[in-house]
């Protein structure tokens, strides 16, 4: 199948005796004891099987585990590793997740943070104890794009796992797996979502191997699932998330060539400009470049947050990969302890009308 037909018909598995064109919700929490039935609904459901089986195929995985959050997710995998393990991760890592590292994990497991778009600065951080290599692209806020076949190289030659979040590519743009990922990690709250209603995160492994063992089980024995509800309402919004990608990506990229010669504008972010550092890497390994943006206000934090309080269109607020386009200066929502510039504005791109936000933006940047 391809994409498109994948993300409608990949995650409908219909059991029901009367043959419904949409498989139902499934809410029981147990099951009857019978031969290869499912017992209990923290171990899995019928949803949450569903779910699994679309999320796999669509990254071009052999399994998969949904969980209540992308946070959840990225979790789970730093808790499958020895303690005194030593994780290489990107300088602007998600803070959520780095922050799970430096608090959560404090004095279990190590980290360096580096930047993974210099290769040579990756290679020098590996320790004897290195067992995992984190790799973010693009990133988040700066939109860095790192080439993933280079580290995967680099990490199987050290002995290392690689994992790879790809929640802003989505598996329209990108699939980490085909350049060598062994995990692939989502925020299902975005782009898989949708809507800004859902929360869950996801993993796809490239094999089930002894550590995607230990992964499932933190999963189940965890229990940070997410309900069969939530699942799924991410199967039906996935069956839209290629076109959905397509708009997102074609306003982005109008928008950001827009940003990009005005003249309140210091520097934007987005590696579907020829002008990106990082362009020639994205588009070898990257078949569109999503719909995150991010742009530098020539001025101060204040002069960013007036550019934000005049827009119409742009909601002011965090998260990403809704069909409504989100804008918020984002230091403010990383805290003191941010690298992000206090200028920085990013923008998830919705699909309203381009002519709108367009006017919109021109009206905030005078």
């Amino acid at each position: 199948m391809k994409l498109e037909t994948l993300a409608i018909h990949g995650g409908n598995i219909v059991t029901d005796s009367e043959n419904p064109v949409i498989q139902p919700i499934t809410l029981s929490t147990t099951f009857i004891h019978q031969p290869e039935s499912m017992i209990y609904a923290r171990a899995n459901n019928p949803n949450r099987k569903a779910l699994e089986q679309l999320l796999a195929g669509l990254e071009k995985g052999v399994d998969a585990a949904a969980f209540s959050s992308g946070n959840a997710a990225g979790v789970a995998v730093f808790q499958a590793l020895e303690p005194g393990s030593h994780i290489i991760a990107p300088d602007d890592m998600y803070h959520g997740l780095k922050n799970a590292i430096l608090s959560m994990f404090k004095g279990i497991v190590e980290a360096t943070f580096v930047d993974m778009t210099d290769l040579e600065k990756v290679a020098d951080a590996f320790k004897p104890n290195t067992k995992l290599v984190w790799v973010e692209t693009p990133s988040n806020p700066l939109l860095k794009i790192t080439d993933i076949s280079a580290v995967a190289n680099i990490a199987k030659e050290k002995g290392a796992i690689l994992a790879c979040d790809n929640t802003f590519a989505t598996p329209v743009f990108q699939n980490p797996i085909d350049f060598g990922a062994n995990i692939v990690m989502h925020s299902s709250t975005k782009y898989f979502g949708g809507h800004s209603d859902i929360m869950g995160g996801a993993l796809i492994t490239k094999e089930k191997d002894e550590f995607w063992e230990k992964v499932k089980n933190v999963q189940i024995s965890g229990g940070a699932v997410p309900s069969p509800m939530d699942c799924y309402y991410l199967c039906r919004s996935i069956k839209t998330l290629p076109y959905r990608m397509k708009g997102h990506a074609e306003h982005a990229i109008v928008l950001a060539n827009f940003l990009s010669t005005h003249e309140a504008v210091e520097q934007v972010y987005y590696p579907g400009l020829k002008t990106h550092p990082g362009h020639l890497i994205a588009a070898n390994q990257m078949t569109g470049f999503g719909g995150v943006l991010s742009f530098q206000i020539k001025g101060e934090a204040a002069d960013a947050d007036r550019v934000i309080s005049k827009l119409r269109y742009f909601t002011n607020a965090t998260s990403l990969g809704g069909v409504e386009s989100l804008i918020e200066r984002r230091a403010a929502s990383e805290g003191p302890d941010t690298l992000t510039p206090q200028n920085l504005i990013r923008v998830s791109v919705g699909l309203e009308h381009l002519y709108d936000l367009l006017e919109d933006l021109e009206n905030g940047l005078k």
